[in-house]
């Protein structure tokens, strides 16, 4: 009998089970040789599907019922090598729990799966040799659970990604075009060429001279060695173009497959990757986070498409929530890129941002792609958290930046003011007396009643998430064309502006908040360096309590922290006052730094080598789901998806595109509008806006509703 992997859409096509299983595991020993684990990858690839060698799962590709092909080779491996008999059995339905040995057949874990009787398919012995897996190449962090749980996702991805492509091109009778890109050195001699003109400016009294000589040291610290960086840039400082040039400089120089950008905000993503398109090409570039669609034509994939799917691209920009989520993923199509994560350069924009509550299961990640997986790592950032105390004690952190402290004295463009405690009537009188002014709050509906209080000024602004990302766009290009222009301009805003949007006000007002924020705050003030610093205010100031005034959880202790530190630092930007505020920040966090305790989850696995792989990826959530999802379909475009969601239409690019038209809200101001009667659920757990009035162009969701204001339709 011949055994078969697949059989073509169209039923003119056979592939051979062998040849399956070969070519699955040419590649992800491919894959797994950039950690130098290739026997381990060849062998789980060669043992991935020999339970496709029963005769039900034959009849199978003919119609007939579904069967465990899955369980098979792991049940093989489980007793000799637990880790592949990991990545085998989940290799459709996704990373398991370890269990308990006591478990049973019918339990989701890899124990009990282990006791599920199976289909006959001991025929795979006479075209299949059980493989002898090597001693692992890595070197043990911590305990070492965590590590070899670090090891597994790795394996895991390379093969998913292998059995993926394998199959999708027989699917495709070859035609598959992926992997069209540019290398990284004819990246790096685009960029250079690009920055070549700036490099030739020695003064250092200028602000392009000073951005040159970053740039410069940034150039020549690629040629480092590998390993963990750091870029201390102040705003101002030409960051974006330097760090690019570090992490391809020193992809080139050790044959790194790949820079990836991860970044906190969408908006400054979407702001990064233009810039990098620009200069690289665009095709070179992949966007992965929730706001980027890449159109299929024709029903057929795209490049970028494809390279979504797994990375393979030699720039990628993405966010925290992307890809530490996917570090910590459960599922086959998150982890399918992890593999293309290791011999890169990673480059984490805004630092600061690291998600606190996660911040020790984060550093460990980084620890173990620099350690283990030939990745190099920069943490770059105006604001430097201090993170060097959480790193293992043998990693070292080198500075890109040259004279850290002379830079941020050069590159100051305002001065602060701490106003103390303002009333609204007294915040607005203060707004009043300026024409063009930023003004930063901490919460979404103090927001709008401030902006409510100035309605009647000309050139006002309000911008918050109470708008929906392509509402938001559109009024950034007024205000930014507005500024340019010297026409009065008064936005009033939540903190979404304070990082990668490169407004520049003469005055900005800044509710007090952790040290990070206010500098980013004031990095919108005077951006440019076109009036005296003196001149230039960041004024700091609390407002008054009010009881329906909701300060989010989050700020709290860094509002607090931030208090502390202002009293005992006169400068609260300096790098000394955002050295300590950090340091007190992770103190007061203590065990809240790892508030799911992802890592002892993970280190008590290191005898047993029972991981709780779903429970963590379930558990591992950098955004709370406590919010539900308001669709506005004012526009054309949002309400043809409307129609799309209403005829059943459901696909991630529909999620995608409809995001761009949504706004989040917390569950109590859901239960308000959808007790008033302003609210009809609709598929993919989107809920649309029925009366429109309560969407204004001015303020975007007004929440402020009573739940006796119940309309019938």
């Amino acid at each position: 009998m011949r055994y078969l992997a697949h059989i073509s859409e169209d039923k003119t096509r056979e592939q051979a089970l062998y040849d399956h299983l070969i070519g699955t595991a040419k590649l992800a020993g491919e894959f797994s040789s950039a950690f130098h684990c290739e026997g381990w990858g060849y062998g789980c690839g060669m043992m991935h599907d020999i339970g496709k060698y029963s005769d039900k799962f034959q009849k199978r590709l003919h119609g007939g019922s579904i069967t465990d092909h899955a369980t098979a080779g792991a049940k093989e491996l489980y007793k000799r090598n637990i880790i592949a008999a990991y990545c085998i059995s989940g290799h459709h339905s996704g990373l398991l729990d370890g269990g308990q040995s006591a478990d049973v057949g019918g339990e989701a874990t890899l124990c009990g799966r282990m006791q599920k009787k199976l289909e006959n398919y001991q025929y795979f012995q006479t075209e299949v040799e059980v493989p002898n897996f090597p001693a692992i190449p890595l070197k043990q962090l911590g305990k070492g659970g965590f590590s070899l749980s670090f090891f597994i996702r790795m394996l895991f991805s390379c093969l998913v990604d292998a059995d993926y492509l394998d199959t999708e091109m027989f699917m495709a009778d070859g035609n598959v075009d992926r992997g069209d890109f540019d290398p990284v050195d004819i990246l790096f001699e685009r960029l250079f060429r690009h920055v070549k003109p700036w490099l030739q400016n020695t003064d250092k009294n200028t602000v392009n001279g000073r951005r040159t000589a970053i740039l410069k040291a940034s150039l020549e610290m690629g040629k480092r060695k590998k390993g963990l960086f750091q870029m201390t840039v102040p705003t101002g400082g030409g960051k974006t173009i330097s760090s690019l040039a570090f992490g391809l400089c020193h992809a080139k120089e050790h044959r790194l497959n790949r820079v990836i950008y991860v970044i906190p905000y969408t908006s400054i993503i979407e702001q990064n990757a233009q810039v990098f398109k620009d200069i690289l090409g665009e095709q070179n570039v992949l966007e992965d986070h929730c706001n980027v669609v890449y159109e299929d034509r024709d029903g057929e994939l795209n490049l970028m498409q494809l390279a979504a799917e797994n990375w393979d691209c030699p720039i990628v920009v993405t966010t925290n929530v992307q890809f530490f989520e996917s570090l910590f993923a459960s599922k086959t199509s998150k982890c399918r890129k992890l593999h293309n994560i290791s011999n890169s350069v990673i480059i984490f924009d805004e630092a600061q941002m690291l998600p606190i509550n996660y911040l020790r299961p984060c550093v460990q990640t980084i620890s173990e792609l620099v350690y283990n997986y030939q990745s190099s790592v920069v943490l770059c950032t105006a604001t430097q958290p201090s993170l060097k105390q959480f790193f293992p004690s043998q990693m070292e952190i080198s500075e890109i930046c040259p004279d850290v402290k002379g830079q941020y004295n050069f590159f100051r463009r305002t001065s602060f003011k701490n106003a103390g405690e303002l009333a609204k009537d007294q915040l607005s009188m203060g707004l009043r007396e300026h024409s063009q002014v930023l003004c930063v709050l901490n919460s979404r509906r103090a927001v709008q009643q401030i902006y409510a209080s100035l309605s009647n000024e000309k050139g006002i602004f309000h911008l918050s998430t109470f708008m929906y990302p392509k509402h938001r766009k559109r009024l950034l290009s007024v205000i930014r064309k507005r500024l340019q222009e010297g026409k009065p301009c008064k936005l009033i805003s939540t903190s979404l502006v304070e990082a990668g949007v490169d407004f520049d006000f003469p005055t900005v007002y800044r509710e007090l908040a952790g040290i990070d924020s206010m500098i980013q705050a004031a990095g919108r003030c005077n951006r440019e360096g076109k009036r005296p610093r003196d001149m230039s205010k960041t004024v700091i100031f609390t407002l008054e309590k009010e009881e329906n005034i909701r300060i989010p959880q989050s700020l709290k202790l860094p509002i607090e922290v931030a208090n502390q530190v202002s009293e005992e630092y006169e400068d609260i930007a300096s790098p000394e006052a955002i050295e300590t505020y950090f340091k007190q920040l992770y103190y007061f966090k203590g065990e809240s730094l790892d508030v799911k305790d992802i890592i002892g989850q993970m280190e008590e696995g290191v005898k047993s080598r029972l991981f709780p792989f779903a429970t963590v990826s379930r558990q591992f959530r950098l955004i709370e789901n406590d919010t539900k999802t308001i669709f506005i379909d004012k526009e054309p475009e949002a309400k043809q998806i409307v129609e799309r969601i209403r005829r059943g239409e459901h696909s991630r690019q529909l999620v995608r595109e409809a995001g761009q038209y949504c706004v989040s809200i917390y569950n109590n101001d859901f239960e308000n509008l959808n007790g008033a009667g302003r609210l009809e659920a609709i598929e993919m757990d989107f809920y649309l806006l029925r009366n429109k009035e309560q969407y204004t162009e001015q303020k975007g969701l007004e929440i402020q509703v009573e739940r006796g204001d119940a309309v019938m339709y």
